[in-house]
């Protein structure tokens, strides 16, 4: 510790004091929290050059590492800017999803026109997507919320 601090009397004191309080040095929670914290941190100082994270025995070797994998794959892509072009696409297909509806009818147009193109679409069927259905994004939900 440094000169002229006293120790903290429990790890409860130390999580409480460090964590909980208007300007804390830790973050104990989510993702997002920390995301906030850190986004907080830049607003405040003008910009950082380095984040330092460091790993106590407060947790157990598991949950160490999950915590760890969870700054990895959402905090510091999100700190990046990363996932930006991500969601400026995600909101194009958003807000031009008449167009790709119209361009899929016109496909389905030219094949049924085909009679040997629409006979094939009997074996393979309609529903074949490139995405499963669980991972793809609820477009309609998303446009219906932006309009609200």
């Amino acid at each position: 510790m440094r000169p002229g601090l006293t120790a903290f009397g429990s790890p409860d004191e130390a999580v409480d004091k460090t964590a909980f309080v208007d300007g804390a040095a830790s973050t104990i929670g989510t993702p997002d929290d920390l995301v906030k914290m850190i986004k907080n941190l830049v607003d405040v100082s003008g910009g950082v050059g380095t984040i330092v994270g460091f790993a106590h025995d407060w947790a157990n070797p598991e949950n160490t590492r999950r915590s760890w994998d969870m700054v990895a794959r959402y905090v510091i892509p999100e700190i990046n800017g990363y996932i930006d072009g991500l969601r400026k696409s995600r909101q194009f297909v958003i807000d031009n999803r008449a167009v790709f509806e119209r361009a899929g009818q016109a496909v389905m147009a030219k094949i049924m026109e085909n009679d040997k193109a629409a006979a094939a679409l009997q074996h393979t069927g309609t529903g074949r997507v490139a995405i499963p259905a669980v991972n793809a994004p609820d477009l309609q939900k998303a446009a219906a919320k932006q309009k609200a």
